[in-house]
């Protein structure tokens, strides 16, 4: 294989695969070159084929500094794109859109803040390339997902800092959802929140957070479905 760092380019949004990474049997992260597009960490593309018109957003998965882009994917049962992206080749194509969206870090912020993460499932996508793109970030992540086996390369983050919640098996690092972890862990009002994942969630514990005090200026949620 070439060097990721060399430019493979067709057209402006065009990009070549470099691998499908599988982290469960039905989730995986899809690897292409990036042709110099340019992203802030928490953005999302919209990623498709180039034979069909069908179209699906995804929270950009890697570092702004990598020679190349990611984003994680779960297999939906019904879904078309994401049964067809897992079966892509080293060497095929991807049509991408973007970079699109404001849940993005303030960077005035970083050095004097605390954040935390809250996803869940893929939720956690866009956490990831604020981690990797930000090594000094003072951050803690609470992840929900339902079995321990779903901790999407957890090893990359500040250790420490990734708490995984699990609803459904006690493989995780605390058992429950994260509201239950909010509950028995309260946040201090200082504290800035990220939410990513799916809108049950994000109501759920945006209601708590403001209870326990955090100004809704401090909140900022991106939702998933």
């Amino acid at each position: 294989m070439e060097n990721i760092d060399e430019k493979k380019t067709i057209n402006q949004h065009l990009c070549e695969v470099i691998s499908v990474r599988f982290l469960t049997n039905s989730t995986y992260v899809l690897r292409f070159y990036r042709n110099e597009f340019n992203f802030q960490a928490g953005q999302y593309l919209v990623l498709g084929m180039p034979d069909t018109k069908q179209k699906r957003e995804y929270s950009i998965y890697s570092s702004v500094t990598a020679p190349y882009l990611e984003v994680l994917i779960k297999e939906v049962e019904k879904g078309f794109l994401s049964k067809k992206f897992q079966n892509l080749k080293a060497g095929d194509f991807v049509q991408i859109e973007g970079p699109f969206g404001y849940f993005v870090l303030d960077e005035r912020k970083i050095p004097e803040r605390k954040f935390l993460f809250i996803a869940s499932g893929t939720g956690i996508s866009p956490f990831h390339s604020m981690a990797l793109s930000n090594p000094h970030l003072n951050y803690m992540l609470l992840h929900g997902v339902k079995t321990g086996n779903e901790g999407y390369d957890r090893e990359i983050y500040t250790k420490g800092s990734y708490i995984q919640c699990t609803s459904r098996d006690a493989f995780g690092d605390f058992c429950g959802r994260v509201t239950d972890y909010l509950i028995h862990n309260p946040v201090s009002d200082n504290t800035w929140v990220y939410l990513c994942g799916n809108s049950a969630m994000i109501d759920d514990a945006y209601s708590l957070l403001e209870q326990q005090g955090i100004p809704s200026n401090y909140l900022h949620a991106e939702v998933y479905f």
